[in-house]
């Protein structure tokens, strides 16, 4: 636990040592977020109508929620390990005393701690400066059940950057073009960190949800929201899990296999 400890010590330092990336996240956080909410407000521009079974209060409040939730689940320090793979440099982890995958999780840990303190501070900063009327959710189970869910998007997140990050080990040359084609298009477009699914058809939505994706960002945020039944809830909840035990089992098959073909170039 120490070791770990002191990981978790050596990511927060490394954080403030790229100080340009990490205000760079958060300004681009908040360039969406403001995008998002000045087009909401004005589809919602009455507080009577009600779009996509959202009135104006949650539909507010999903925009807020969006900061603090991309906060938790899609800061991640582990994206840098495809270039890693690809350069060779993933040798000297692997001659460390500790476990890699439990490495990185550390790692991401004190992104995800100090990307949520910062989107706290944004998140009261607008509030103040907008002083919207937003949704606040006073049922205790749901809230528990939010914050359950974030952890459950987290390790789906981990997982699908560690999938993500092992195509170097066949396809050295395209480490990052990997990393956007998931990060960028795939998990951001489809687990609602551009607009609720809810939008989309029915039917494209139903099918969505048998992907990891919306458990990534529109779930939480629904669960939240209260938005579905406790029964339904619950059920979303342990589809989530599922993808967590599948992604968790798939990573370490794929890892395995690239590891046999490791060449360490540039080492």
């Amino acid at each position: 636990m120490k070791k770990y400890l002191s990981i978790l010590k050596i990511s927060f330092q490394q954080e403030f040592a790229y100080r340009l990336n990490f205000v760079m996240w958060r300004i681009r956080n908040i360039i969406q977020i403001l995008v998002f909410f000045f087009l909401w407000n004005s589809v919602y521009e009455s507080d009577s109508v009600s779009h996509f079974g959202y009135t104006k209060e949650k539909i507010i409040a999903y925009v807020f929620l969006l900061i603090f939730v991309r906060a938790i689940v899609l800061s991640s320090r582990s994206v840098d390990v495809a270039g890693h793979v690809a350069n060779g440099d993933l040798s000297n982890y692997l001659l460390k005393p500790v476990s890699y995958f439990k490495y990185w999780i550390t790692r991401d840990v004190g992104s995800k701690i100090l990307n949520v303190l910062f989107s706290s501070l944004e998140i009261g900063v607008l509030y103040l400066i907008f002083k919207p009327d937003i949704y606040i959710q006073q049922n205790i189970l749901y809230i528990l059940l939010f914050f359950l869910s974030l952890i459950i998007a987290g390790f789906i997140y981990f997982n699908i950057i560690m999938l993500t990050n092992s195509v170097p080990f066949w396809v050295p040359e395209v480490a990052w073009g990997a990393q956007f084609l998931v990060t960028i298009i795939a998990v951001e477009f489809l687990s609602g960190a551009f607009f609720p699914l809810d939008v989309l058809p029915n039917a494209f939505l139903n099918f969505l949800k048998l992907t990891p994706f919306p458990y990534l960002i529109f779930i939480p945020i629904k669960t939240y929201l209260g938005a579905e039944n406790l029964q339904i809830t619950t059920m979303n909840l342990a589809l989530g899990l599922v993808w967590v035990i599948i992604l968790w089992k798939l990573k370490h098959k794929v890892w395995r296999r690239g590891l046999k073909v490791y060449e360490a170039v540039g080492r």
